[in-house]
C-alpha cells in the first residue's frame, strides 16, 4: 500500500510539488479507504482521539490559530511529512480553517501567497477559506 494519498482520493490536494494532503471535515463521516498516517486536528476544542499520530491546534471557528508560531511549525511539520505519508488536515466542516492550512501549505510548497487562496479554491474546494481574515492570514503568511 502506498504511503501517500493516490491523487484521486476525495478531498487530497495536490500541491505544485507533488505532495499530497487530505482536508476533510470532522462532522462528516472518515472517508473509505486507507487512514492517515499524521493527522493536524484544527479546532477551538481538544479533538477526540483518532488511530493515528495527531496533533491539535487550537484555532476557534471562523477565526484564526490561537499560537501563531505554533501553527506555523506544525503547518511545516505537515508539509514535511507530506513528502513519505498520509497526511490529513482537518477542522469541523473542512473549509475555512482547513482551506486557510491548505493555502498555507501551498504557499510553503512555493505558490506565491497572493495566488495559494485561488490554488487551494480551484484544486480542493471553491468554498475554502471563508473569511476576510484567514485571507490576510495567507497573504501574511511567508515560506521561511
Amino acid at each position: 500500500m502506498s504511503a501517500t494519498w493516490e491523487p484521486d482520493t476525495p478531498g487530497v490536494l495536490r500541491l505544485p510539488s507533488g505532495r499530497l494532503v487530505r482536508g476533510r471535515g470532522l462532522r462528516h463521516p472518515l472517508p473509505s479507504g486507507p487512514e492517515p498516517q499524521f493527522g493536524l486536528y484544527l479546532l477551538g476544542r481538544r479533538p477526540s482521539p483518532v488511530g493515528w499520530e495527531s496533533r491539535w491546534l487550537r484555532w476557534p471557528d471562523f477565526r484564526l490559530p490561537s499560537d501563531r508560531a505554533e501553527a506555523r511549525e506544525a503547518l511545516h511539520q505537515v508539509w514535511e511529512r507530506a513528502l513519505t505519508a498520509r497526511v490529513e488536515v482537518a477542522c469541523g466542516g473542512g473549509q475555512g480553517r482547513t482551506g486557510t492550512a491548505l493555502a498555507c501549505l501551498a504557499v510553503l510548497d512555493g505558490v506565491p501567497p497572493e495566488e495559494a487562496v485561488t490554488y487551494v479554491r480551484t484544486h480542493y474546494s471553491r468554498r475554502a477559506v471563508e473569511t476576510p481574515w484567514q485571507r490576510r492570514y495567507v497573504l501574511r503568511f511567508r515560506k521561511v
